[in-house]
């Protein structure tokens, strides 16, 4: 393995990992310490957030300057983006030093799909790791991203299907069956908080990125006013990260705003108003109960109406292939309707039953637990005897 040397005069493997977002920043951060039990004194270097740089990542740009979430922002972002582009163009090619031995890209498909086709060029073996959904609404980037990477470690088992034939692809599992759990019981988060025990209790979780929480936590805030109308609750907010807490301090009144525990939160509570992402399939794990919200620009949603392959956007539906769940999309996703769909769940336990067994089954669906380990151990592989050896994960499938 090539790399900068240490103190000592041995090689250190480098690797760049590219991740955006609150949850491609855990799945990378995870990752890398599953790396580093393999490979101790791996340098890391690249993208990432909070989570990543906890973990020793090299920061070459905040996974925060970059998140973006459609057209229209794109655009109002393209300066930022495109510096960050050339700042990680130039480490891939080795013009602000030595090139990296392996790139890791995950998610976050408007940027790393670019990226993958430069580190190609540039001698570099690439792992995609938790592929972008682009089977969903960009299908003809499926066959691109194929070309342009060596190894894919996909996180559901559809995935898996389809890009056989396209691509060395391996299902690991979803890393999220060893991380989403609580870490206390749920009466001792509602204390923690002054949670009444004896409320229904509804958790909001508008999104990881400041355009998705300036455009559902007003509505989401809205709905539970409506909300109490009917039915006496309590209410909580739980932020994907402490930086979008000045996005909302004035706006939330007296409503406890926490950020780091919303699986506490969620596992606490009797309802989730959820932003559609990555939290749908965590709050599936936990099995509450949901509403799923999301908006985009108008010029957005119009190409995206064009474009979308899939029936469903949250990730509950689209595991079981049905309706579990929920969804308000765009102009229906209103203080009104949300209010309407957690009203009728809250009011009706046998609705309320029916959908946490639909979500038990999501969790039997996605294989088992130590998806980064195996993902860990493709990216170790391909450092140790470069992209085209196969031997290791080809054994090292879930269930």
């Amino acid at each position: 393995m090539a790399g900068p040397s240490d103190e000592g005069g041995t090689s250190r493997p480098t690797v760049l990992v590219v991740a955006g977002e609150a949850s491609g920043d855990l799945r990378g951060a995870e990752l890398v310490a599953a790396m580093r039990a393999l490979v101790p004194g791996l340098r890391v270097t690249g993208v990432g957030g909070e989570r990543l740089r906890a973990e020793g990542q090299e920061v070459l740009v905040r996974a925060e300057e970059i998140s973006t979430m459609g057209l229209t922002e794109v655009f109002s972002s393209a300066g930022r983006i495109l510096g960050a582009f050339r700042l990680v163009r130039d480490a891939i090619e080795g013009r602000s030093g030595d090139r990296p031995d392996l790139v890791v890209l995950i998610d976050l498909p408007d940027f790393n799909l670019r990226l993958a086709p430069i580190a190609r060029r540039a001698g570099v073996p690439v792992l995609y790791y938790v592929s972008p959904q682009v089977w969903a609404w960009r299908r003809w980037r499926v066959r691109q991203l194929a070309r342009n990477v060596d190894r894919l470690a996909v996180v559901f088992p559809f995935e898996e299907e389809i890009y056989r034939g396209l691509a060395d692809v391996t299902f690991v599992g979803h890393p999220a069956l060893d991380t989403v759990k609580p870490t206390r019981p749920a009466a001792e988060t509602r204390a923690r908080y002054g949670l009444d025990p004896s409320r229904p209790l509804v958790a909001l979780l508008p999104g990881s990125r400041a355009a998705e929480v300036r455009s559902l936590l007003p509505e989401m805030l809205r709905a539970i006013d409506v909300l109490r109308a009917d039915v006496e609750v309590d209410a909580v907010l739980a932020l994907a990260s402490e930086e979008l807490r000045p996005l909302v301090v004035k706006s939330v009144g007296r409503m406890p705003v926490v950020s780091g525990e919303t699986w506490d939160l969620v596992a606490a509570s009797d309802l989730v108003l959820c932003a559609s992402g990555s939290a749908t399939l965590e709050t599936a794990l936990l099995e509450r109960p949901m509403v799923v919200s999301y908006r985009l620009s108008p010029l957005t949603w119009a190409v995206a109406r064009l474009l979308v392959r899939v029936p469903f956007v949250a990730m509950p539906n689209l595991v079981l292939g049905r309706r579990a769940v929920p969804e308000l999309l765009q102009h229906e996703a209103t203080a009104g309707r949300m209010a309407a769909e957690a009203r009728a769940i809250l009011l009706d336990p046998a609705r309320a039953a029916a959908m946490r067994a639909d979500l038990a089954s999501v969790r039997a669906r996605l294989g088992e637990g130590g998806a980064a380990g195996r993902a860990a151990t493709i990216a170790v592989d391909m450092l140790r005897n470069g992209p085209a050896s196969s031997a290791t994960h080809r054994s090292a499938r879930p269930a």
